[in-house]
């Protein structure tokens, strides 16, 4: 009857539309600095010892169970239905606590692989990865000192790279970052992110002279803030979009000015954490792309908890000091939102 022909005459209307939604899929990248992720033993090369259970934070079997728990919920609550097919991390002591967080049982389904390398960090806290080998196919990956070829290596941990086919669709080259922190202040500390910057800029270019448009996605822990010399002189990293395929955009450049941040220094949020893109990444006439509106900051209400001293919100952390709060990080995560098509 004419109800019949009125469903099929919007099923057809609409229809099109629906398929159309369809031909592409959805996946998510994180960067999350996850404050000292460490084991529980004595590493006599290491300078490990407060995270130790007779050392000055008490660090038991226990608080490392419930902050491998957290970080696992942190996972799989990205606010997409399934967790990210890569996920880069800083500050894991080795890859046994990396091995403990993907055989964790809300993990365990999704097959998570570990990229791992131990670095030359004094206190023994690395850069890594890890990836769902359904959805990438790593085909190369490395580790490189922040400073120039040629320059003595610092004892701090290392920029890696990895490159790998995501989704079947096309190859994407990721540089995971944890540059010097300013511990021991600002401007004394200055110039070992300027040297990160310029090695890493010095690995794109390269890269860039040996593939042809290659896709290029820098996240981490930068230790300064989009606007700082080392991200845009050294880096390169532009704060406006572009879509010239060779350079680079920060996509992170307007977060502070919506008030937005990683990590809280008393009243102020800061944007250490952030996500950079080549060009070529924002065209969607490409495999794989993505647009300004696909990179934020994970704002989990679970991650934060109310800030007695200084008003507002602050990071839930696993310590306040040296005082145990069970909370999850420092830093909140980042996530990057790629799209393909389907194959």
């Amino acid at each position: 009857g004419p109800v019949f022909y009125c469903i099929l005459l919007i099923y057809c209307f609409f229809s099109p539309a629906l398929f159309a939604q369809t031909d592409e899929v959805h996946h998510s990248v994180m960067f999350y600095n996850v404050e000292n992720l460490f084991d529980t033993e004595n590493d006599p090369d290491k300078q490990d010892d407060e995270f130790l259970p007779n050392g000055e934070r008490r660090w038991s079997g226990y608080r490392l169970h419930s902050k491998l728990n957290n970080l696992a919920k942190v996972i799989v609550n990205t606010g997409f239905w399934e967790p990210p097919a890569v996920i880069g991390f800083c500050e894991v002591e080795n890859r046994s606590v990396l091995e403990m967080l993907v055989n964790h049982a809300s993990l365990k389904n999704w097959k998570y692989r570990i990229i791992h390398k131990d670095s030359p960090d004094g206190r023994g806290i690395d850069v890594a990865a890890i990836y769902r080998e359904d959805l990438f196919v790593p085909v190369n990956y490395d580790y490189f000192p922040p400073v120039m070829p040629g320059e003595v290596e610092p004892a701090t941990r290392e920029i890696l790279y990895l490159a790998g086919v995501l989704n079947e669709s096309d190859t994407l080259h990721f540089y995971f970052n944890h540059w010097p922190s300013r511990y021991g202040g600002l401007m004394e500390t200055r110039k070992g992110r300027s040297g990160a910057a310029s090695r890493l800029r010095y690995e794109i270019n390269a890269l860039q002279a040996r593939h042809h448009d290659p896709r290029v996605v820098v996240m981490g822990d930068f230790n300064d803030q989009p606007d700082d010399e080392s991200l845009i002189k050294h880096l390169k990293a532009l704060p406006e979009v572009r879509e010239d395929p060779v350079e680079l955009v920060n996509l992170s450049a307007g977060w502070a000015a919506s008030g937005k941040g990683t990590l809280k220094y008393q009243s102020v949020w800061n944007v250490f954490d952030q996500i950079i893109v080549t060009g070529n990444l924002l065209n969607p006439q490409n495999p794989v792309y993505t647009t300004p509106e696909d990179s934020f900051i994970l704002e989990a209400g679970f991650l934060l908890w109310k800030d007695e001293r200084y008003g507002g919100m602050e990071l839930f952390r696993t310590y306040e000091g040296y005082r145990y709060t069970g909370g999850f990080s420092d830093h909140l995560p980042v996530i990057l939102v790629l799209r393909s098509r389907i194959p």
